[in-house]
């Protein structure tokens, strides 16, 4: 690793203090050099606060000018909640920016490059970019694609099975996955469940940040909750209801009086909600990542529909028996030519149980 990507990937360490926090914004993190010494550092903790090169520059005071400067997302060249990061770069008296990728946001997207070469100030882009990418793949996926990053939480056993026939289906995992599933629910933006999930377990969907993954000094942030439930079937006694935080329901149908959520009425399939619809409307409302946590219908309908990006799978050392409820619901795949393939990117023990990551490669015949 060269020196410039160790200093980038301070940069991304430092992004990922605000994995939590930062909602609707990307995670950015920024390091200042000078003699091959880091003179400043900084990381944009929450949406409406100073970004992570403000932040860099306030930790290096009069040290910036002349530095060098090592940034995980282009700097804003637009005025929002705060002030453009290439002007206050530019009056810092920087030497050289070195940027991990440039902004997808078409309000930035290569205007702070711009900017920056403008004012006589050197610019590098494109060290540690796939990480970069990474760190923050709904914020960009929401730029590029008007859709958020849809990310599916399944607890299974070893022979593929999520509930037994009656539906019972706690605990299928132990105590570390669940624990690892709470911090998946807080780094996203909103957590989407169905109708089917809601009146088979009564969830509540909240993050309970259990075990040591979640900083002391952050306050917990609740996701949307979103429910899929195309003929408003929800009772208002529903333990969802019981607990703080917004609650989105997208429905086929007109509003039901007295819930405690706003409901909206989407286009619909076969008198189901369009789901595509629905994320294009979560993207409106500035929603990067969605973790599903949903029975086999619903993540069927998604991965019909090309709408998840990512499979997490939390398979548990247990025989459930072939009676036993299975993860997707397609029953359109009849034969091995229509199989959906998955990229297996990530494998890993979480206490007893395995963690298994997976992209889908869609085809057209699904």
């Amino acid at each position: 690793m060269s020196f410039h990507e160790q200093y980038m990937a301070r940069a991304l360490q430092l992004a990922e203090r605000g994995l939590f926090t930062t909602d609707p914004n990307p995670r950015v993190g920024c390091v200042l050099v000078k003699n091959e010494q880091i003179i400043g550092e900084g990381w944009h903790r929450r949406a409406g606060e100073a970004h992570a090169e403000v932040n860099a520059l306030q930790d290096a005071d009069e040290q910036a000018k002349g530095a060098d400067c090592y940034v995980s997302l282009e700097p804003c060249s637009h005025t929002g909640r705060t002030a453009p990061c290439a002007d206050a770069l530019i009056k810092s008296g920087v030497k050289r920016v070195f940027i991990a990728m440039k902004d997808p946001n078409p309000l930035v997207a290569g205007k702070g490059i711009e900017k920056l070469n403008n004012a006589g100030i050197e610019v590098v882009v494109g060290i540690l970019e796939q990480q970069a990418e990474k760190l923050n793949a709904g914020f960009c996926q929401r730029m590029r694609l008007g859709r958020p990053y849809v990310r599916t939480k399944i607890a299974m056993s070893l022979d593929g099975r999520t509930a037994m026939t009656s539906g019972e289906s706690q605990w299928i995992t132990g105590v570390a996955a669940r624990q690892d599933v709470q911090k998946i629910r807080a780094q996203s933006s909103a957590i989407l469940t169905g109708i089917g999930t809601v009146i088979a377990d009564d969830p509540s969907l909240t993050v309970r940040p259990e075990g040591d993954w979640y900083p002391d000094n952050q306050v917990v942030r609740q996701p949307l909750r979103v429910i899929v439930d195309s003929q408003l079937q929800i009772s208002d006694q529903a333990k969802i209801f019981k607990h703080d935080g917004d609650i989105l329901i997208a429905s086929a149908i007109a509003s039901k009086p007295a819930l405690k959520a706003e409901v909206i009425s989407l286009p619909t399939n076969d008198n189901q909600v369009d789901l595509s619809a629905l994320m294009a409307e979560l993207a409106q409302r500035e929603i990067n990542e969605v973790m599903v946590e949903a029975g086999a219908v619903l993540n069927g309908a998604l991965l019909k529909a090309n709408l998840i990006d990512e499979i997490v799978i939390y398979m548990a050392p247990k025989l459930m028996g072939d009676s036993a409820k299975g993860l997707f619901h397609l029953p359109d795949l009849q034969t091995m030519a229509q199989n959906i393939d998955l990229n297996i990117t990530d494998i890993r023990a979480v206490g007893k149980d395995w963690r298994i990551t997976a992209t889908p490669e869609y085809n057209e015949r699904i």
